[in-house]
């Protein structure tokens, strides 16, 4: 289906500095100079409500796009989109602001000091045995430099960078050279996050995150024990799917139809969470964020023969429609104020969204990014046995705050 580095500068200070132009897919990517903007001093915050913000406003995305196909896979990271549109919302002004915060399911008052902490959790996530890694960046036309306020804020707020490039006068340049550049921080795979045409002339601005994962399981699978198991798809046809397989303790718990297995990896603060509803559920899964909630905070060890599938999941999508239906139309219409950006800046032109996820025996690659446009002017002892033989959802997510890394429906996993 088609879906941070940290500088602390003094107030007022901005660090520019350039990169060479380089070549990707044919098309001839442009020289970009940086600008960062000065990081302010905030008070220190908790990162759990605006993690819990994206985990609601992730499940929302999720049952929208789902219902659209019910019968198709879905991939999407909560985290890129929250932060890829935070960047617009810092942008936004009266209700366009109001409707963005609402759809984002943000908490009232000053998101700086959370937006930062969030901000340093996720980075903290970077170890020894997980490599991640989270860029936001602000690519603007040279002739369209936004406010300096704006700078500042979205540096501390995402320790996002300002690319300058010229969008207006080479705008199929720019989209290659922000290509390459999300191709570069995911590690090849979000190859190509805006598609031919999605910038145009009168694209003043382009805001993106991109995020990449790869993490090993704290007990592997044995690649002997994977083999051919029937799947009942959520377009009513059985399948045959690789099912993975394992006897040993996974924190388990159960809430209004659905059952929660929590498979940890290797650094201890990272886990998947494989959701599987009611053999009864049909079409898309409708999980709430307080039955998320009920289930991640009563996982329990107990001793599963767990089977679940190997997947390879990708999706990529304009999420305009979607974001509209979820109550931000505003943003992409004649009404939208986004002069905290530049007064030049009129309404978002795209929401594109891209990601993937890899799931086997040893663990869990995954990547996403978010692009936004906007217009301008001018053999083991037996167990509980639970087997993931029907369509569910699987959450990557940091066990200490809850932030929502990737959220995927596994309709088929025999299709990516």
């Amino acid at each position: 289906m088609g879906l941070l580095r940290r500088h602390r500068l003094a107030t007022g200070a901005l660090l520019v500095s350039a990169a060479s132009a380089v070549t990707a897919c044919g098309a001839a990517t442009q020289e970009v100079r940086t600008v960062r903007g000065a990081v302010a001093p905030v008070a220190a915050a908790d990162p759990g409500p605006l993690a819990r913000a994206s985990s609601a406003f992730g499940l929302s995305v999720l049952d929208a796009w789902c219902r659209r196909d019910p019968s198709a896979n879905v991939v999407l990271s909560p985290s890129s989109l929250s932060s890829g549109l935070g960047m617009v919302h810092q942008a936004a002004r009266g209700e366009t602001a109001a409707a963005m915060a609402r759809t984002l399911r943000l908490p009232p008052g000053d998101p700086l000091p959370g937006l930062r902490a969030r901000t340093q959790a996720l980075k903290a996530l970077n170890t020894k045995d997980v490599k991640l890694r989270t860029v936001d960046q602000v690519w603007s036309d040279r002739a369209l430099t936004p406010h300096k306020d704006y700078l500042d804020r979205v540096a501390t707020a995402y320790d996002a960078s300002l690319k300058l490039l010229d969008i207006r006068s080479d705008p199929e340049g720019a989209r290659a050279t922000v290509n390459e550049e999300i191709k570069k921080i995911t590690e090849g795979m979000v190859p190509r996050l805006l598609p031919e045409n999605s910038v145009r002339a009168n694209t003043g601005w382009i805001l993106t995150d991109a995020l990449s994962m790869k993490a090993k399981w704290a007990t592997e699978f044995k690649e002997q024990d994977t083999a051919p198991a029937p799947f009942a798809t959520a377009a009513g046809r059985s399948v045959s799917a690789p099912m993975m397989r394992k006897t040993t303790d996974y924190g388990v718990a159960r809430h209004r139809g659905w059952t929660a297995v929590d498979l940890p990896y290797r650094d201890g603060r990272l886990s998947m969470t494989a959701l599987l509803p009611d053999a009864r559920a049909k079409g898309c899964p409708g999980l709430s964020p307080a039955t998320l909630d009920a289930l991640t905070g009563a996982l329990r060890p107990t001793t599963v023969d767990l089977s679940i599938p190997k997947v390879r999941l990708k999706a990529q999508a304009d999420l305009k429609p979607l974001l509209g239906e979820l109550g931000m139309a505003q943003a992409f219409g004649g009404q939208a104020d986004l002069k905290g950006l530049s007064p030049k800046a009129v309404r978002l032109q795209f929401v594109q969204h891209a990601a993937t996820l890899l799931v086997d025996e040893k663990g869990t690659e995954a990547a996403a990014a978010t692009g936004s446009g906007i217009e301008a002017l001018a053999a083991p002892p037996r167990g509980e046995k639970i087997v993931f033989d029907r369509p569910h959802v699987l959450l990557v997510r940091d066990t200490r705050t809850g932030e929502p890394l990737f959220l995927a429906r596994v309709a088929d996993p025999t299709r990516s």
